[in-house]
């Protein structure tokens, strides 16, 4: 079976999943009111209206009553009515939310009904042949929503759930989901003490913390390094902007609903940057630019403002405020093959630096009412495919999914848990430089139009972040972890001894802290052992009189007898090169 043909059979087992859940309730909880039940990705939902709140303890019972229809093997049986006969027959039932979703279809429109059993639902289908071909599901959360998403409307209960077509494929997605939950990045977020999200200060934004601080002071200071050595140079832009600029770049006629209300600066409306790129062209009109200036690449840690409802923002993941990694390349029709090839060579190295190898690319192109000439996207789709071949990464073509101003490629990760990711965004822009009559004098000593490419190769600071956190479990490599060592003293008689330890560490370079608690060493390892340090180095009597260490490791491997300049050295190295595995681990 073809993975297109695949897919339509596990929506269409999930939607036949979806109407044995309604009808499950319907048995156990009579007089419930329908709403929708549509299959979606890894499952199926349900909404119901209904006096009844369920509970948790709610979800086993309807599953065993699932269950029971299941084995019944009903038949799906597809019945079309009339508009009128369709309303007469909900109305009757009192079935309003059906009566609401007829009434709104087209006149003329085909109206079905599949049944199954003694239960019936106004649907377009298709469904299985029966009940008995539908396994490996599980009721997963109940959850409220407003009836056809608007606050106006009632409030109904969701119940979720997930479906896969074997047994296998749902444990494993069920065994993932539970690693998932141990890995989150919020919880970890605040064993850690790496940054919180403060209501006094709103939703959305977040402080980091010292330890987060450091490790994106880390993520920031590679980034750069890196930008240097590819020849980006860095700029800098302010967080506000007038009015004028976001009406010349099309964002308050596009993008206005995702902006900040205007302020006013000397009767002036000014609005907090959506994005980097009109800032960036400024730059670029200050001056006068030649065939011989190109390729221009600047690169901005730039911090945005995006308005995104508070049902969406999720830790570090979904916000309000973040810090772009980006950059645009500005070059001549002639440069841009070669500059979408270094691009995508050069976010392929920076995610695997981070250990993200297990990299897919998806390929958007022209849509319908698209700016640009169709040349100038033929040959902007060519650079970005070849841009993929030529790196070896697999391609995924989106038709017609480019935004309008611009095809676009973009990177997935998967992480340690299998767990796929966006990063990069490497987007043509055929819009702006129109808008903002971005030129530069060609060798023909005649004005052209620039190519523009915006590009994001981690996403922002604070996604990406989250994203780290739950793919290493907040066990980061030592190169990024705030404290790289921790000192243990195993009685009051080291505690000398390890200061002198820990001065010999700090001024290595490595970043230290002590535990010389009076207190167990064990009660210390399991303390540090929350922390999720990459290295322990216990000292007790015998590395006092041998002038040696202990090192403990992640995942309570110890190595005895360890000379302190020797474990410098290693450390010094596995720093400086990045090394995502301990040398004491291989």
């Amino acid at each position: 079976m073809s993975e297109e043909n695949n897919d339509e059979q596990l929506q269409k087992m999930r939607h036949s999943l979806a109407h044995v859940l309604a009808q499950a309730v319907a048995e156990l909880f009579p007089g419930v009111k329908f709403g929708i039940g549509p299959a979606i990705e890894n499952g199926f939902y349900y909404d119901f209206d209904l006096e009844h709140h369920f509970t948790p303890e709610d979800l086993p019972l309807i599953e065993k009553k699932m269950k029971h229809i299941l084995g019944q093997a009903q038949k799906f049986e597809r019945v079309e009515l009339s508009r009128a006969d369709a309303l007469k027959h909900f109305g009757e039932k009192g079935e309003k939310y059906k009566v609401e979703l007829i009434n709104d279809l087209p006149e003329g429109s085909v109206i079905s009904v599949y049944r199954n059993g003694p239960f019936e639902d106004l649907c377009k289908g298709p469904h299985v042949e029966h009940t008995g071909k539908l396994k490996a599901f599980k009721l997963a959360s109940i959850a409220g929503a407003y009836w056809r998403g608007s606050e106006k409307n009632p409030m109904l209960q969701r119940i979720y759930a997930v479906a896969f077509q074997t047994p296998a494929e749902l444990d494993a997605y069920l065994k993932q989901q539970e690693e998932a939950a141990k890995r989150d990045h919020r919880k970890l977020g605040k064993q850690l003490d790496l940054y919180s999200i403060n209501e006094m200060i709103g939703p959305g934004l977040v402080l980091w913390h010292p330890n987060g601080a450091r490790i994106r002071h880390e993520i920031e200071t590679y980034w750069k390094d890196e930008h240097f050595k590819g020849g980006y140079d860095l700029v800098n832009t302010p967080h506000i902007g007038r009015a004028g600029l976001w009406e010349t770049s099309g964002h308050l006629g596009f993008y206005k609903d995702s902006m900040y209300s205007p302020m006013d600066i000397d009767g002036i409306e000014y609005y907090a940057k959506p994005m980097n790129c009109p800032f960036h062209i400024q730059i670029y009109q200050n001056s006068a630019r030649s065939y011989r200036d190109l390729p221009l690449r600047w690169a901005e840690l730039g911090t945005v403002y995006r308005f995104e409802k508070a049902g969406v923002l999720h830790g570090l993941l979904r916000v309000r405020g973040f810090t772009q990694d980006d950059a645009h390349i500005i070059c001549t029709p002639e440069q841009i093959e070669a500059e979408t090839i270094e691009v995508l060579r050069f976010s392929m190295n920076l995610l695997k630096a981070f250990g993200l190898t297990d990299i897919k690319a998806y390929l958007a192109t022209r849509p319908e009412g698209a700016v640009g000439e169709p040349a100038r996207w033929e040959e902007a789709q060519k650079s970005l495919r070849a841009a993929a071949d030529k790196e070896g990464v697999p391609v995924e073509l989106d038709e017609g999914g480019g935004a309008f101003y611009g095809p676009k490629i973009d990177l997935k990760v998967k992480d340690a848990i299998g767990r796929e990711w966006q990063m990069t965004t490497i987007q043509f822009d055929f819009n702006e430089p129109e808008r903002f009559g971005m030129e530069y004098t060609g060798a023909d000593g005649q004005k052209h139009r620039p190519y523009m490419v915006h590009r994001a190769l981690l996403g922002s600071l604070e996604r990406f972040f989250g994203v780290l956190i739950e793919h290493y479990a907040g066990n980061f490599p030592m190169w990024l972890a705030p404290v790289q060592v921790k000192v243990l003293n195993i009685t009051e008689e080291e505690e000398g001894y390890a200061r002198e330890v820990m001065a010999k560490l700090k001024a290595a370079g490595l970043r230290v802290a002590g535990d010389l608690r009076h207190d167990t060493v064990n009660a210390k390892v399991r303390d540090a052992a929350m922390h999720k340090l990459p290295y322990l180095v216990v000292v007790g009597k015998k590395e006092k009189e041998a002038g040696t260490i202990t090192l403990r490791l992640r995942g309570n491997k110890s190595v005895f007898g360890v000379s302190l300049d020797e474990f410098i050295a290693k450390a010094k190295t596995e720093a400086a090169e990045k090394a995502l595995v301990s040398s004491y681990q291989e």
